[in-house]
């Protein structure tokens, strides 16, 4: 049987969370789409977050659980790992199980069954919408779910950190000059391939926070060398020529993408990229995604004003745009890159902080500054 939850956050995020997926869910049947996965009931999602909180805050030989959860019947799970003898779904069977699926890619199974939860084995595979709860550390799990088009990192819903709660608001993409990447990461129905340009930003992103040494990365236009205007000279690691390891990858055509040796290749390059930017200073990259520099000291440009306030905000609900001075936003790395971007209009600034926050920084016409997304709910 389903028992009462003791985690607040819960019960107060579950009846949001089944309206979320029942819209998502009847929007996409009015559009004909199949291999939907079931709703998530309000009383579901209370007990699978309940659960999942608890077993966070174990450990099981000296490590925290990192765990997927996903819920769905075993027949919607491609071709599924099946337990044969399913287990309840408690703190104590998630945290032994934990250390065998923390993986990437890899969901454990949660079904209903005569009013009770159970764990029935696990699955790389999940239908068009399906709930997920992940924890990547304790006290902090992530609702999302497979988005349903194409490649794409899973979309969030919700983000649980002890008692406190962030809905992402998807109005956000309403915003003017939003940028790109965070239309992207909002947008439910945006297309997205391996080597769509946007998609490698958010991978470079998520890459870049996961080395958690926090990093800038500057992405450049590719026609013009104005950004050297805001770079202290000398540059200590320059690349020249410029190295186009990433850049050839995303020119070849999407059926050649669509090879797992191809996308092995591309990981391998986001990967390298995105560690470089552990190295103090800013990487640099072109719009057509070629490694310029990094280890690069920003600096105002000359003839250029101190910039002296923002608009910053947060795509959840109660994350309305405020203007502030950019020091607020963070640290030094932040009040740089955003001195960059009030410099340099035409380029993108991304901040990873060591604590985890990530902010896109990018150039307002419309409101005539430079505007900070902060974006970590999407990242996670």
């Amino acid at each position: 049987m389903i028992y009462p939850s003791t985690y607040q956050a819960a019960r107060l995020i579950a009846p949001k969370v089944e309206a979320i997926f029942a819209a998502h869910l009847a929007a996409a049947r009015d559009k004909g789409e199949d291999d939907l996965a079931p709703l998530p009931s309000a009383h579901i999602v209370e007990a699978i977050i309940d659960a999942t909180f608890w077993a966070s805050l174990r450990k099981e030989e000296g490590h925290s659980p990192k765990i997927s959860l996903a819920f769905l019947p075993p027949e919607q799970a491609g071709n599924p790992l099946l337990f044969k003898q399913r287990f309840p779904l408690n703190p104590g069977t998630l945290t032994k199980l934990a250390p065998g699926i923390e993986r990437a890619g890899i969901h454990l199974g949660i079904w209903e069954e005569d009013g009770g939860l159970y764990i029935w084995g696990t699955t790389v595979s999940i239908p068009n919408f399906c709930f997920v709860l992940d924890v990547s550390e304790p006290a902090l799990l992530v609702i999302k779910h497979r988005r349903i088009y194409g490649f794409g990192k899973f979309t969030n819903i919700a983000v649980l950190k002890g008692d406190q709660v962030k809905m992402v608001d998807g109005h956000s993409t309403n915003l003017p000059d939003c940028p790109p990447i965070l239309l992207s990461l909002l947008d439910l129905t945006a297309l997205s391939y391996w080597n769509d340009s946007v998609n490698v930003l958010i991978q470079i992103a998520v890459s870049m926070r996961a080395h958690g040494r926090g990093g800038t990365l500057l992405v450049v236009p590719n026609e013009t060398s104005n950004w050297l205007q805001s770079i202290i000279k000398p540059i200590q690691y320059s690349i020249q020529p410029s190295f186009t390891g990433l850049s050839k990858l995303l020119q070849q055509d999407r059926k050649e993408a669509s090879q797992i040796f191809w996308q092995t290749a591309l990981k391998r390059e986001v990967e390298h990229l995105a560690g470089l930017t552990a190295v103090d200073g800013a990487t640099i990259i072109s719009s057509q995604y070629e490694l310029l520099a990094f280890g690069a000291k920003i600096g105002r440009a000359k003839g250029k004003d101190n910039i002296d306030e923002l608009s910053f905000s947060e795509p959840i609900e109660g994350g309305e745009a405020i203007v502030m001075h950019p020091a607020k936003v963070g640290g030094t790395r932040h009040l740089s890159a955003a001195q960059f971007i009030h410099d340099q209009r035409d380029a993108t600034a991304l901040v990873a902080s060591q604590d985890g926050h990530f902010t896109i920084y990018t150039w307002s016409a419309l409101q005539e500054r430079v505007q900070a997304h902060r974006i970590d709910t999407l990242l996670l």
